[in-house]
């Protein structure tokens, strides 16, 4: 099997014209083709009356080795590589002690899946609960104004990623092939096989809480163990004669202890009590860049005339997205963060008194805006203090916007033609906000630091131009987007444990090593992947005594 990229072909081509496309490049006699498979489609919009499908392609020719040689120097074609998932360990008979994850958000569901596959039975403690009574949690917040710390858009299972976009792409470097397992295993559970192929693919949020439950179901049958409203409130690290650190279990907020020398740690970005908790028992960590911004909403039909011109609206091309980055005078970098094509803009707090933003968006990203965070980049230098005061500085601003929109976890919104000429919003213009539980005309001023107000007024007449309607007067901004990424990093070695903490694996966005599902998950595997061997090669050294 051979695999060829970079086939471009019309928007409207027939079917037949792939493969004949492949044989004419390929220079193929007839006959020589004798299979060929999409592996991937994206397209190619940069002209918008002559948009291209681009296809990458699974062959079978008739001499494959001929075919290769005689096109050796094509970039394009190569061996279609095995992206089957081969596990690394296989629990030892008669082992007791099992592994914890903590977290049950796209990095630890994938790590608990990969160590049950092995045998080695997880057990995985969410302090949240189910993803249907987190869902009418969450909506508890959107409709009432209700929030519970402990089941809402971060908190739950499924992760924080279970009420976004759901996109399923990633930039990370996956030499094994990790991204596919993770996507085999959401087809499998119910995902739409196209996500196999789609360049972008995404799911939406209701197909993500069957998805989530299926795959629960799954671990469940392996030998794995969920424990729900299981909130991590102390770790027990043992401390040799040497100074040397191993974590030997945790103690759970309701006096429980569990014991355990290998613990998977996947929090996701908002598990601040986690980080303080790890801070005082001395686990290495690290402050990080990350951003701080806003929610912007367009009409979609804007942004589908701006990147697909007289194609907008084609079935094939859906809902337009959009990736944009202006380098500031003020040194700063604002970018477009977590675009949802179709979708709404989510109450996301996970503490009393503050608001966060986040965006959301179904399957079939049907809804009238288009949204997008609107962020600019923060360093540890913008927040001095330690590890910990990237979270006191997200808190800040995110306690400026509890207050600016009213104390009542309506979001404070400016139009961006006020923000543009500096003045309050009294009101509100032809693009409806869908924030929920609602959204409050003010000045967006109030609840960002100086440096993110001028970059964003900077940038947004520079997206006009690359994007037009994108700085149009009644566009709404929401505030604020804070949980871009995680402000710290709980640093691990080559081993994948703590630096200082063996036993400790830190993993997914959390941790600082993710940003998205598909690259939570894949960071999942491979600390499953590491954990695996370290408990095998432990078996292996108590059996040689």
């Amino acid at each position: 099997m051979l695999r060829l990229t970079e086939v471009k072909l019309p928007l409207d081509h027939a079917a037949a014209a792939l493969a004949a496309a492949v044989e004419g490049y390929l220079e193929l006699a007839p006959g020589d083709l004798k299979t060929c498979h999409v592996f991937k489609r994206g397209w190619d919009a940069r002209k918008k009356s002559a948009i291209q499908l681009v296809y990458a392609v699974d062959i079978e020719v008739a001499d494959e080795a001929a075919l290769l040689q005689r096109r050796s120097g094509d970039q394009r074609l190569r061996p279609t590589p095995d992206m089957r998932y081969q596990h690394v360990a296989t629990a030892p008979r008669g082992r007791q002690q099992r592994p914890l994850v903590i977290g049950a958000g796209p990095c630890g569901l994938f790590a608990a899946l990969i160590l049950a596959e092995m045998g080695f039975r997880p057990i995985i403690l969410e302090r949240g609960k189910v993803v249907r009574e987190r869902t009418k949690d969450t909506w508890g917040l959107w409709r009432r104004g209700v929030l519970n710390p402990e089941s809402n858009v971060q908190f739950g299972e499924g992760g924080a990623g279970t009420f976004s976009d759901g996109k399923l792409w990633s930039g990370i470097k996956d030499p094994q092939h990790l991204g596919r397992k993770v996507l085999t295993e959401f087809v499998a559970a119910g995902a739409p096989a196209e996500i196999l192929v789609d360049a972008k693919p995404h799911i939406g949020t209701f197909r993500l809480v069957t998805m989530v439950e299926s795959l629960r179901a799954k671990i469940e049958a392996l030998g794995g163990e969920y424990r729900f409203g299981a909130r991590v409130d102390d770790l027990d690290i043992a401390i040799s004669a040497e100074g040397a650190r191993r974590v030997r279990g945790v103690r759970l907020a309701d006096g429980s202890h569990i014991e355990s020398d290998h613990i998977v740690l996947a929090v996701g970005h908002s598990a601040r009590d986690v980080f303080e908790l790890l801070h005082a028992r001395g686990v290495h960590l690290e402050p990080k860049p990350f951003s701080i911004g806003v929610r912007i909403e367009h009409p979609q039909s804007v942004i589908d005339t701006c990147r697909f011109g007289s194609n907008a609206g084609n079935a094939i091309l859906g809902a337009a997205d959009y990736k944009i980055v202006h380098h500031a005078k003020n040194g700063r970098s604002v970018y477009s963060f977590c675009m949802c094509p179709g979708g709404t803009v989510v109450a996301a707090a996970s503490e009393p008194g503050g608001v966060v933003t986040n965006g959301m968006s179904q399957y079939s990203r049907r809804e009238r805006n288009a949204n997008a965070g609107l962020v600019v980049g923060i360093n540890p230098q913008d927040y001095p203090g330690g590890a910990l005061a990237g979270i006191a500085f997200q808190r800040h601003w995110e306690e400026r916007a509890f207050v600016a929109g009213g104390s009542t976890y309506h979001a404070p919104g400016q139009r961006v033609g006020d923000f543009l000429a500096g003045r309050a919003s009294t009101s509100l213009g032809s693009v409806v906000p869908s924030y929920k539980p609602g959204v409050t005309p003010t000045d967006l001023a109030a609840c960002l630091p100086a440096f993110v107000t001028e970059a964003l007024r900077e940038a947004l007449p520079a997206f006009e131009r690359q994007l037009r309607g994108f700085s149009m007067a009644d566009a709404i901004m929401t505030g604020v987007e804070t949980r871009t990424s995680s402000p710290l990093r709980i640093t691990r070695g080559q081993n994948l444990q703590s630096l200082n903490t063996a036993g400790l694996y830190p993993a997914g966005e959390g941790a600082g090593y993710a940003g998205g599902i598909l690259s939570a998950g894949v960071d999942g595997i491979r600390v499953a992947e590491a954990v695996g061997l370290a408990m095998t090669a432990s078996a292996g050294a108590h059996s040689a005594e």
